[in-house]
C-alpha cells in the first residue's frame, strides 16, 4: 500500500476565516491550490505533498474529517479497513471534483478521509 501524502483538515467558522488563514499561511510559503467555497486547500509550490485544508462544512459527508490520507489505491485500502472491522463513517464513493474517498474512524476518535485522485474504475 502506497501513501502519497497526509494532510491536516481544519474546521473554520466562515469563508472570512478561510481567507484569514490563507493570508497567514502565505507568510509561510503556502498558496491556494483549490477552493470550492466550503473547502480550501493550501500547498507548497516546491513540495506538492505539503498541504493543509480548511473546511467551513463538509457538503458530501456527515462530518468534517480531521485528517486526509491520499493513497495509491483507495479501493484496496477500503477493503482492508472494512475487513479489519474499523468504523466506516462515510462509504466509498466518487466525488465530482475528481477524488474517490471514504471516511473511517481512527482509534483516537478522529475521522480520517482516505482518498485517491484521478479517474476511477
Amino acid at each position: 500500500m502506497s501513501v502519497r501524502r497526509v494532510m491536516p483538515d481544519i474546521r473554520v467558522g466562515s469563508e472570512e476565516s478561510m481567507r484569514e488563514n490563507r493570508d497567514f499561511y502565505a507568510l509561510l510559503g503556502l498558496e491556494e491550490v483549490m477552493n470550492l467555497g466550503w473547502i480550501m486547500t493550501l500547498g507548497s509550490a516546491s513540495n506538492p505533498t505539503a498541504q493543509i485544508s480548511f473546511f467551513t462544512e463538509e457538503r458530501t459527508a456527515p462530518v468534517v474529517p480531521d485528517l486526509s490520507v491520499e493513497v495509491e489505491d483507495v479501493d484496496a485500502v477500503y477493503t482492508q479497513v472494512v475487513a479489519a472491522g474499523a468504523e466506516i463513517v462515510r462509504e466509498l464513493r466518487d466525488e465530482e471534483w475528481g477524488v474517490r474517498r471514504f471516511f473511517v474512524r481512527a482509534p483516537n476518535g478522529w475521522v480520517v478521509n482516505v482518498l485517491t485522485h484521478g479517474p476511477h474504475a
